[in-house]
């Protein structure tokens, strides 16, 4: 039995062995042909796409607070409803102020005692049956008097918060009774239109920036919309951990679409032009000596003396920006030329395809994916 078995593994293993030698022999000399691999492909067209930084950014308000308690108090009355806008000086807050209420009158009766003590001491020294000694202490005890009448009555008006300017309220952060101490916050109040963005660009591109430059902006919760504003300041001196410096657009948001705190793709206008052949990020061949990508076209059969088949010719390019899922070509191709847009990886030069472009890759200059 055991020999048996040894004969069969022989025989298999000697036929596997002769298949894998014809094969060889056919490839070398030349009888064996690869069958063209399956590519789509895209052909080229010149456009003129304007020339831009790119950077990242945070939106911020213009005016942007949270209201908070000046003095410790306990809530009387709530005055604005949560996510409603406001206008400068609205009253938002008022605090129980009974106990300073009675202070303030105590304060004025004293000052009203005070006024009647100077008047009587300008009378008498008028009749010199009084010394100015005696008419300048009434004097300063009424200007203090008068004083304390304006200290509690600023105290008063301190325990109503009001809108320190016109904007969008938040979520309340208080409740009926509720006791605040100095300093405790009551609602976040954010002024959105106009509304800035914060963004970064390395230190070699602030020659190309300055005060008044164009910038468009994105968000992912807006979708495809676009903001257009422009750069208000620049900031005094670069960041020394990252080498890039500070930038400040601001843009009209009438809509409120924008808020402060969201994340922005941001682009500054420049005012050159590129001119361009924009390819699916995935026609391009990505290597360490350089990028390229594949032509297609009708290449001599060195087999077959006089013959041509549908192959590829390398060609590396200088690649440019990119624009969703495009990315511009600056000089290797010509405009016309047929690209192969996917499979790219399983290709060298001179190789046999087959073009099928009944399913081509994304070639969206500005993507919403349903996930983003």
């Amino acid at each position: 039995m055991i020999l048996a078995v040894i004969l069969v593994f022989a025989v298999v293993v000697g036929i596997y062995v002769s298949k894998v030698m014809k094969q060889i022999a056919l490839a070398k000399s030349g009888a064996f042909d690869p069958p063209p691999a399956a590519v789509t492909t895209v052909k080229l067209t010149s456009e003129t796409w304007p020339r831009v930084l790119k950077g990242v950014g945070t939106m911020e308000a213009v005016n942007g607070v949270t209201v908070a308690a000046d003095l410790p108090g306990v809530v009387q009355k709530i005055e604005f409803e949560s996510g409603t806008p406001a206008k400068k000086g609205d009253v938002l807050v008022r605090l129980f102020t009974d106990q300073e209420e009675a202070q303030v009158k105590a304060a004025e009766a004293k000052r009203d005692l005070d006024q009647l003590s100077l008047n009587r001491q300008r009378e008498l020294l008028k009749s010199k049956t009084a010394s100015q000694s005696d008419y300048d202490t009434a004097d300063a005890t009424y200007r203090q008097s008068e004083a304390n009448v304006q200290q509690m009555k600023a105290m008063v008006a301190r325990k109503t918060i009001s809108a320190p300017f016109a904007g969008t309220l938040g979520i309340r952060k208080v409740n009926l009774g509720q006791y605040l101490n100095s300093g405790d916050a009551i609602v976040d109040l954010q002024s959105l239109n106009p509304i800035r963005v914060n963004f970064s660009l390395p230190q070699q591109e602030l020659t190309q920036v300055a005060v008044g430059s164009d910038v468009r902006l994105r968000t992912d919760a807006t979708g495809s919309t676009e903001f257009a504003g422009k750069v208000t300041a620049l900031n005094s001196m670069i960041d020394v951990s990252t080498r890039n410096v500070l930038i400040q657009a601001t843009l009209p948001n009438p809509e409120g679409k924008l808020r402060p705190g969201m994340f922005a793709n941001v682009e500054v206008l420049l005012a050159e032009n590129d001119q361009v052949l924009p390819v699916p990020a995935s026609a391009i061949l990505y290597a360490p000596y350089g990028d390229s990508v594949f032509v297609v076209k009708q290449v001599k059969d060195p087999k077959h003396e006089g013959k041509m088949f549908l192959g590829v010719e390398q060609h590396f390019v200088k690649l440019g920006p990119t624009r969703g899922d495009l990315i511009a070509i600056l000089s290797g191709v010509e405009p016309g030329d047929e690209v192969v847009s996917s499979g790219v990886f399983k290709l060298q030069n001179s190789a046999p395809v087959k073009v099928n472009n009944s399913v081509q890759p994304g070639a969206n200059p500005a993507p919403t994916p349903e996930n983003s």
